[in-house]
């Protein structure tokens, strides 16, 4: 059941994660047919608190071929978080300018859709520049390494 796994690759790239979270999701019967298919994109989605709740905004999830049911395939999502969650995540957001991002969608051992989200801070692109660097100086130590045994 835990093999499908959307991944928000650029999450990683573009910003520093501070905290992650693991939420439900609210889904159409369509949508998690298509999900489990991998007809999914996180690019550039976030989640945005409106209300006392929170919403996943920009998720994509591509209509499902065999079905009657028709969906927006661009919808805003409830995510399921405790009331006390949501209040917090508001609070930082507004504080200190922090944004929360989707890092991925999977399905736990019980089958039931869940997405990890982070609260994280944008990077500068000197920031970005300089993870680049380090992980290639790693990837350059690694290939030396291995020639050597």
């Amino acid at each position: 059941m835990g093999d499908i796994r959307i991944e928000n690759k650029k999450a990683f790239h573009d910003y520093e994660i501070l905290e992650r979270l693991e939420a439900g999701i609210v889904l159409k019967g369509s949508e998690v047919k298509s999900l489990r298919e991998g007809r999914a994109n996180l690019k550039d989605a976030y989640a945005k608190v409106e209300n006392g709740e929170i919403f996943l905004h920009h998720f994509y999830i591509g209509e499902y071929p065999n079905s009657l049911e028709k969906h927006d395939p661009f919808r805003k999502k409830k995510l399921l978080l405790k009331k006390q969650e949501i209040r917090r995540l508001e609070r930082k957001v507004e504080e200190k300018g922090l944004t929360i991002i989707p890092l991925s969608v999977y399905f736990n051992e019980r089958g039931l859709a869940k997405v990890e989200i982070a609260l994280e801070k944008g990077k500068k692109l000197f920031d970005k520049r300089r993870a680049l660097k380090e992980r290639e100086i790693k990837r350059q130590i690694e290939r030396k390494l291995k020639n050597l045994r």
